[in-house]
């Protein structure tokens, strides 16, 4: 196994094979997955916002998903990765609290998957892979020599998509 790549909260990194990129604690945050096929250079976005439109104090990109997965293309393109073979997979977007009167602004996870889902569709990048929802937290690991992601969860087991 390759060098463990970290991954913050609002945060992004990529890697070459045989790195493993990781994220801890994904709730309504999404984790975007994007891997391309043949160089194995992988990169990863912990992701916590739909969008950078509707927030003032918008300079850390990593933290929206539309900035986010934008900047994360553009360096694992800078690596050397071709844009036409980027795949993705995504994990996360819960719903951690259960509200009476759940609101939009309170749906925070399934807006981020939804932002997400339709940016990734905007840039032509295909979605293999999800696991999303629900109301618990995950961490992924991705690992750039197979392009597998594994997602725990506490109380739901272990899964590879």
């Amino acid at each position: 196994m390759g060098d463990l790549v970290k991954v913050g909260m609002a945060d992004l990194n990529c890697t070459h094979s045989p790195g493993v990129l990781t994220t801890l604690g994904l709730g309504s945050c999404v984790g975007i997955c994007l891997y391309d096929t043949m160089s194995k250079i992988s990169g990863m976005a912990h992701i916590m916002l739909p969008s950078s439109n509707q927030i003032k104090n918008n300079s850390n990109l990593a933290k929206f998903a539309d900035t986010g997965i934008v900047k994360l293309l553009e360096d694992m393109l800078a690596m050397g990765a071709k844009r036409n073979r980027i795949v993705s997979k995504i994990a996360g977007g819960a719903q951690m609290f259960n509200f009476n009167d759940a609101s939009d602004i309170m749906r925070i996870g399934a807006r981020n998957v939804v932002a997400t889902k339709e940016i990734l569709s905007s840039l032509n990048i295909p979605i293999l892979a999800e696991d999303t929802g629900g109301n618990y937290g995950r961490t992924i690991e991705l690992y750039s020599e197979t392009g597998m992601l594994l997602i725990k969860t506490i109380g739901y087991g272990t899964k590879q998509i």
